[in-house]
C-alpha cells in the first residue's frame, strides 16, 4: 500500500517501543524530504516526567508535536482522567485537530496509549474507532515485541484491524536485542512471512542514541516503508 498522509502508531501491548518507533518512522520520512506532525491523543505519566512527544522531538525533531490532553498518573487515560478530575476530549475533537494538522504536513503520526482498544474518550472510544474516524486518509502501524508471545498478540491486534476494515501500514519490531536468540528469529521470520508488510526492526537502546545518530540510522532500521 502507498504511505497515508495519516500512520496511527499502535502497539501489542504497553511498553512494546510505540514512541521510539514513531521517532524512527519521523526520521526516517525526514530523510525522504516531508514534513511530519506528531499528535498524542492522552498522554499519561506527566506526575513521573513522562512526555511521549518531548521524546520525539528530542530525537527526530518533527515539524510539530502535541498531545490532546495530558493526564498525571502512569495509568490508561479513562482512570487516569478519572484521578485527576479532567474530561477527556471526545474522539471527534481528535480527529479534528488530526485533519488540521494533515493540511499543514506530508504526514501525521499518531502515537496510541497502550493496545489499540484501549480507551482514549468516556465514550468507549479507542485508537481503532479514532481510525474510523479519520476514514481512507490513514492507516496503523503495529509494533511489537520480538519475544516469546508477541506472535499470538500481533495477530490478535491485525485481526482487531481487519475486522474493522482498517488498513495496515505494517508491522514493526521494537526493541530488537543486539545478539538476537531462536525465539527472536523466529518470530522475525514468521511475522516477516505474513500477508501484512513487515516494515523493519528498531533496536533495543535506539533512544540511548544521539539525536544525529539516531536520525541518521532510523533510515536503514525501517527498510520495509512504503513510499
Amino acid at each position: 500500500m502507498k504511505l497515508p498522509p495519516i500512520i496511527l502508531v499502535t502497539g501489542t501491548d504497553t511498553g512494546v517501543g510505540k514512541t521510539v518507533t514513531t521517532a524512527a518512522l519521523t526520521a526516517a520520512l525526514h530523510q525522504r524530504g516531508h514534513s511530519v506532525a506528531v499528535y498524542k491523543p492522552c498522554q499519561s505519566g506527566s506526575v513521573q516526567g513522562d512526555s511521549d512527544c518531548a521524546e520525539v522531538v528530542r530525537l527526530a525533531n518533527p515539524a510539530t508535536a502535541e498531545a490532546g490532553v495530558v493526564l498525571e498518573e502512569p495509568m490508561a487515560p479513562v482512570p487516569a482522567a478519572a484521578l485527576d478530575e479532567v474530561i477527556l476530549p471526545p474522539l471527534t475533537a481528535h480527529a479534528v485537530r488530526i485533519r488540521e494538522l494533515s493540511e499543514e504536513h506530508d504526514h501525521v503520526l499518531v502515537e496510541g496509549a497502550g493496545g489499540l482498544l484501549v480507551e482514549l474518550d468516556h465514550d468507549g472510544g479507542t485508537l481503532a474507532d479514532l481510525g474510523t474516524h479519520l476514514g481512507d486518509n490513514a492507516g496503523f502501524a503495529v509494533v511489537a515485541r520480538p519475544a516469546l508471545g508477541t506472535l499470538n498478540h500481533t495477530a490478535l491486534t491485525l485481526e482487531a484491524l481487519d475486522r474493522r476494515n482498517l488498513p495496515v501500514v505494517g508491522v514493526v519490531l521494537g526493541s530488537w536485542p543486539a545478539t538476537a536468540g531462536a525465539v527472536e528469529l523466529s518470530n522475525r521470520a514468521a511475522i516477516s512471512s505474513w500477508a501484512v508488510r513487515f516494515l523493519g526492526a528498531v533496536p533495543a537502546g535506539a533512544s540511548g542514541l544521539g539525536p544525529a545518530d539516531f536520525r541518521a540510522q532510523a533510515y536503514s532500521w525501517l527498510e520495509g516503508l512504503p513510499a
